[in-house]
């Protein structure tokens, strides 16, 4: 247009702006109050949703009503044009934003809600959200004229020589998508490699994988030496496991007696200790005539790997207990030496003098 600016002009883009501007904030409040609503709903997904809502529906009524603004005005349509496109842009970015935020969100709140999926493994969240993101980025430069056809050629010749540089990089990133995958490790998972770390899996990102030991350190294991390791998982396919304790009672013990009163012990244990499994059925076996004692192993249930540490000391304390009210005795490890019979010489002094006597030792 070539017309001169008129105050009508003013008055209609000023009333098209405030609008927009109207409409943003009746809709953020009016999201506000839905997200109160969706807080209350067992599925995560309606917070996601809304929440990103709570972006996108009042920056789409800013960018409409700036829009309608530069309608009302008298600009050339050169100015019209790139009004237009950086309002395009700009509504493009925050959608992007706000869909790569809801995507993300949906697929963690997938993995939370499913036992056989990583409920916190940030890799495929953050495997989403670049996607969603590059896609955002593609449709901005579309939207601004520049042809991505010469882009994607490249990146498919480039992308050749990033994966021969980042060799290591990839090798983690499809390693840590294949043990998700294939489920052997899961966050929450205590395992044990061969190598000799072992805890609970935190976290498996795109790189990396974090165990917390018992001891509260982090170890950082890259998803490639994970995947090529021999590795023992102690929560699958069930959390619950049995622990060993070795026992040993001396030659002249009753042994019907003995097994009876272990028995009560392990139910007691069972029952009154935290992390032990009460309807576990109690478990002994006999097995060995040892040098001072006949050994037996007693089979303990335990909810989790952590737990059999405190469920052995309990057991070992009530046992050894019960075992003295009882009069069990548990033999000390002894050893008889026999001396071959020979001559053995004794030095004595006397007067100053050193005399040797002559002794048999038997």
């Amino acid at each position: 247009m070539n017309r001169a600016l008129t105050l009508d002009d003013l008055i209609l883009a000023g009333i098209a702006l405030a609008a927009g501007l109207l409409v943003a904030f009746s809709s953020r409040t009016l999201l506000r109050w839905l997200a109160k609503h969706a807080k209350r709903t067992k599925w995560s997904g309606d917070d996601v949703i809304v929440d990103a809502l709570r972006t996108v529906v009042p920056w789409a009524a800013i960018a409409a009503g700036a829009a309608g603004a530069g309608a009302a005005l008298p600009l050339t349509r050169t100015v019209q044009h790139h009004t237009n496109q950086c309002l395009q842009v700009l509504l493009i970015f925050v959608v992007t934003l706000s869909a790569a935020r809801v995507i993300a969100g949906l697929v963690q709140s997938v993995t939370q809600s499913r036992s056989g999926v990583a409920g916190s493994a940030t890799i495929f969240v953050n495997i989403t959200r670049v996607l969603v993101m590059a896609i955002g980025f593609l449709v901005v430069l579309q939207t601004l004229g520049i042809s991505i056809a010469p882009m994607l050629t490249a990146l498919g010749v480039g992308g050749l020589a990033v994966a021969l540089a980042l060799q290591d990089t990839l090798a983690n990133l499809f390693a840590g998508i294949h043990i998700l995958a294939s489920k052997t490790v899961q966050p929450g998972d205590y395992i044990r490699l061969n190598t000799g770390e072992e805890g609970y899996v935190v976290d498996i990102n795109w790189r990396q994988t974090t165990v917390r030991q018992l001891s509260n350190n982090l170890v950082v294991v890259p998803n490639g030496e994970l995947a090529k390791s021999n590795m023992t998982n102690y929560t699958r396919p069930e959390q619950q496991l049995t622990i060993l304790v070795q026992v040993g009672v001396s030659y002249d013990s009753d042994l019907d007696h003995v097994e009876r009163v272990t028995t009560e012990v392990i139910a007691e244990t069972m029952t009154e200790v935290t992390g032990a499994i009460p309807d576990h059925e109690p478990a002994i076996r006999f097995h060995t005539f040892g040098d001072s004692r006949i050994g037996f192993t007693v089979i303990l249930g335990v909810g989790e790997f952590s737990d059999q540490y405190r469920i052995k000391h309990e057991f070992i304390k009530r046992l050894h207990r019960r075992y003295r009210e009882e009069g069990i005795r548990i033999p000390a490890p002894t050893r008889t030496v026999a001396l071959q019979q020979g001559s053995v010489v004794i030095p004595h002094q006397r007067n100053g003098e050193d005399v040797s006597s002559g002794t048999t030792a038997s």
